[in-house]
């Protein structure tokens, strides 16, 4: 589902006389050899998926295999949690929750990527069940974000390894955004606006796990992803506009992203890894 650029995907869908999720739909069928039956029917199952996940994860006894984390999504998700408004409220604590789930080994869809899995479904779930939007709906919203993603496969990279935290968690903050604009009825263009400034705003964004493992501060960045992708989304719609082509964006992504020093790079060498309580929780896991 890759177009290189964003201005050749909205290109195509005008000229097919097709909306953006149509023009996934129909290249990822080109691409593939499914038909588009098929391949929605694919997209519903892996719906199903980050649903399943969510629920999973608001189970307060969810423990990962390491102990260091769990049950956060159920805190942020109870009766007692402070509430800054419902959508807000449900989109951090089911990004967390999907987290915790891949922490624990659970079943998660990557969207890009495992460490990063939170981000889509927490902001598009939460908002389906806010503004009551049927799973029709969200599949659309999820072949937008699929565009996204892929125009930052063609363009950048996907990889904590090789362009920092911004590579995972600043992509799905950017999916989410687009996403979740094309979902409430924005533009191709909105769209664009959105994704670009949700990646503004995670620019720079070190992968530094402490002792190695995927959950902190990664579990915790895609709640706080999520709060991107709903600010990016939220001021598209409203009509601000970025002042840097979402494509460019992209580009200037790669460059920051290999400009990233290798110790935060997904090497738990720098940023709160080498901390004396990162250093600590790492000492705990390590071979005598």
């Amino acid at each position: 589902m890759a177009f290189a650029t964003f201005a050749n995907w909205a290109a195509q869908a005008q000229d097919t006389q097709q909306n953006l999720a149509e023009a996934v739909l129909a290249l990822e069928a080109l691409e593939s050899g499914n038909s588009p039956k098929q391949i929605r029917s694919h997209m519903h199952e892996t719906l199903l998926v980050m649903k399943e996940a969510i629920k999973t994860g608001l189970n307060p006894e969810i423990k990962s295999r390491s102990g260091l984390c769990g049950g956060d999504a159920a805190r942020m998700n109870s009766q007692g949690a402070f509430e800054f408004g419902d959508l807000f409220s449900r989109a951090l604590s089911y990004a967390v929750a999907t987290a915790e789930v891949n922490s624990s080994m659970g079943r998660i869809v990557a969207a890009p990527t495992a460490g990063a899995s939170g981000v889509v479904p927490g902001v598009l779930i939460a908002a389906s069940e806010v503004f009551d939007k049927t799973d029709e709906e969200l599949v659309d919203a999820l072949l937008v974000s699929a565009g996204i993603g892929g125009v930052f496969a063609a363009r950048a990279t996907l990889s904590g390894a090789a362009g920092g935290c911004q590579a995972e968690i600043g992509v799905g903050a950017s999916m989410a955004a687009g996403a979740l604009t094309y979902l409430m009825g924005g533009t191709a263009e909105q769209v664009s606006h959105a994704a670009a400034l949700a990646m503004q705003g995670q620019l720079g964004l070190v992968c530094d796990p402490v002792a190695g493992l995927v959950e902190i501060p990664c579990i915790m960045r895609n709640s706080t992803g999520a709060s991107v992708a709903l600010a990016g989304a939220h001021m598209a719609l409203a009509g601000v506009t970025f002042a840097i082509p979402f494509d460019e964006v992209v580009v200037a992504s790669a460059r920051v992203g290999a400009s990233i020093p290798p110790t935060l790079r997904e090497t738990a060498r720098g940023g709160l890894a080498v901390t004396p309580t990162g250093q600590c929780i790492a000492c705990n896991f390590k071979t005598p």
